[in-house]
């Protein structure tokens, strides 16, 4: 999530002499080289403008160019200090790139400078979260929701934490809430899946995820997620079509190769099994259970 309310204004004022095209393209955010272009216009004026670079850093961050995007929002914060947006998407990309003692010294910036908005505490929560850090993410999305009662995403992502903590009932409570807020919220259904999947309520859990794909057919993590749950649930050849599906949308990923090799093995195919094992073991060699369904099947890695 990007902090961009009042940019096109802010940019408009600071660079007066700037095309107006160019500002118009910097400003915008549906074309990413339209607006890299556009911004890097009129910083080769020689504007020290600090709107341009963190506009500019956006479109490096939604294209992947994580670096670039880095040090565009260092120039955003060393011409504008107190940026608080620029500190809370260099935040995010730290978090994007694993470093994530970085990413939450600079939410820290960003809550400090925005403490009534609730974006810097949710993806705090998020750094700290992918920490394993239950609590401090708890107290973030807490956070979030009591600044905006509203804020669906951070219902989600504390159901999310609550589940890490294994407290089952908490984690459903916040994605209900989630949906009830945002019934179009794809992520809440299939995390509560997730956490219906660890409670062993198989049914439900096949429900959410099929809610989740009907809400976004293309993430491969909710075919993934529906195909465990009906291998739980003894219903295998319903699994492969899902377990097919998520590896179309992301290849050579281990976890669902090794779903589709127990898929197989479920049902009587053994080589196909086996080669699926390896795959994923050449892909990721520290999935225990997959060396044990090569040891069961009585094949090498």
């Amino acid at each position: 999530m990007f902090l961009l309310v009042a940019v096109a204004l802010a940019l408009m004022v600071g660079a007066t002499s700037a095309r107006a095209d160019a500002r118009a393209d910097c400003t915008q955010t549906q074309d990413r080289p339209r607006a890299i272009r556009g911004c890097t216009e009129i910083i080769q004026q020689g504007k020290n403008n600090a709107i341009a670079h963190f506009n500019r850093g956006v479109a490096y961050q939604a294209n992947g160019d994580l670096d670039l995007a880095i040090a565009d929002f260092d120039l955003a914060v060393a011409l504008n200090p107190k940026y608080a947006a620029a500190y809370n998407n260099r935040g995010n990309v730290y978090k994007a790139k694993g470093d994530l003692d970085r990413a939450i010294a600079d939410l820290d910036q960003a809550v400090a400078l925005l403490p009534t908005h609730p974006l810097p505490y949710y993806n705090r929560g998020n750094a700290y979260h992918a920490k394993g850090e239950h609590d401090r993410a708890i107290a973030d999305y807490s956070k979030a929701i009591e600044v905006n009662p509203k804020y669906a995403p951070a219902y989600n992502a504390r159901g999310a934490a609550y589940d890490g903590k294994k407290d089952y009932d908490r984690a459903i409570a916040d994605y209900n809430k989630a949906i009830e807020i945002d019934p179009r919220h794809p992520a809440a259904h299939n995390n509560r899946g997730n956490t219906y999947f660890h409670k062993q309520e198989y049914d439900r859990a096949i429900a959410d995820h099929s809610k989740a794909i009907e809400i976004n057919s293309e993430n491969a993590n909710y075919y993934k997620g529906r195909a465990w749950a009906y291998i739980k649930a003894g219903k295998a050849a319903q699994a492969l079509p899902d377990a097919e599906r998520s590896l179309a949308l992301r290849p050579n990923d281990a976890a669902t190769l090794g779903i589709r090799g127990h898929i197989f093995e479920a049902l009587g195919r053994r080589e196909e099994a086996i080669a699926d094992f390896r795959r994923a073991l050449a892909n990721n060699p520290d999935i225990q259970e997959n060396k044990d369904a090569l040891k069961r099947l009585g094949a090498s890695q």
